[in-house]
């Protein structure tokens, strides 16, 4: 089943119901939510394949029919596959992988993501620094803004300044997983993938993190649905113009 000569296959999870986006999730599934008009799982795919992936797999469970109508309907570019496949509502992220294992085993390598995160990351960046380790997993790690402001204070509690949300201190796992079969050893049907799977390929030293500097954003709540929306308006959104070969900063 393995295609030397092209990119990894993609895994994006589409399972879940997105309940901190009722106003939009209560009739459809998270991946369906629009930016633009257009479903958000739509931009997912649409920053690999600008980047030269061609076979998507997306792992549906939460009104999953929906999602697959979508896959039908939509108009892919040339070359691009995009077939569903049923995990199960209520499948956690790590079982809806190891549900793929059958068709993932013969790949050297395959990638993963969620259906609600975008950035302007340099994919065969990614690719390149999974191909100089020799361990099971890569992650994205990002460095997220705060929600809040920061107010600055001296040893005496006088304020000496503010902060408009500024970037964590600490790095996240910002999905965009590159992972080879060994990894899904790690893994069962109850699994959730960034609990106890990545601890212990952590633990087991198979886990590496590529450190994304650029933009990255998460839809996890209405206020981000809203913004991503405001930057796709304002003609910058940065996920939108990534190509192969994109400039990104590595540690």
């Amino acid at each position: 089943m393995g295609h030397p000569s092209s990119k990894p296959v993609v895994v994006i999870l589409c399972g879940g119901r997105g309940t901190r986006l009722q106003e939009h999730t209560r009739e459809i599934p998270k991946p369906l939510v629009e930016i633009g008009g257009r479903p958000i799982v739509w931009h997912v795919i649409g920053l690999y394949a600008r980047q030269g992936f061609r076979r998507f797999v997306l792992a549906t469970g939460y009104r999953g029919e929906l999602i697959e109508r979508f896959v039908a309907e939509a108009q892919w570019p040339e070359g691009v596959s995009v077939e569903c496949a049923d995990t199960g509502p209520r499948t956690p992220t790590g079982g809806r992988l190891k549900l793929l294992e059958g068709r993932l085993a013969g790949e050297e390598t395959f990638c993963a993501t969620y259906a609600d995160g975008v950035a302007d990351i340099d994919l065969d960046a990614l690719l390149a620094f999974h191909g100089a380790h020799a361990a099971s997993a890569t992650i994205t790690v990002v460095r997220p803004h705060l929600q809040f402001g920061v107010t600055e204070l001296d040893g005496e509690d006088r304020v000496t300044g503010f902060r408009e949300k500024p970037r964590s201190e600490h790095w996240i796992n910002g999905g965009f997983l590159c992972l080879r079969p060994s990894a899904l050893d790690y893994l069962e049907r109850d699994s959730v993938l960034e609990r106890e799977p990545l601890q212990r390929l952590a633990a087991a030293g198979e886990l590496r993190a590529y450190r994304h500097h650029g933009f990255w954003e998460c839809m996890d709540t209405y206020k981000d649905a809203v913004a991503l929306n405001d930057l796709w308006a304002s003609g910058r959104a940065p996920w939108a113009g990534v190509r192969a070969g994109a400039q990104n900063h590595v540690v």
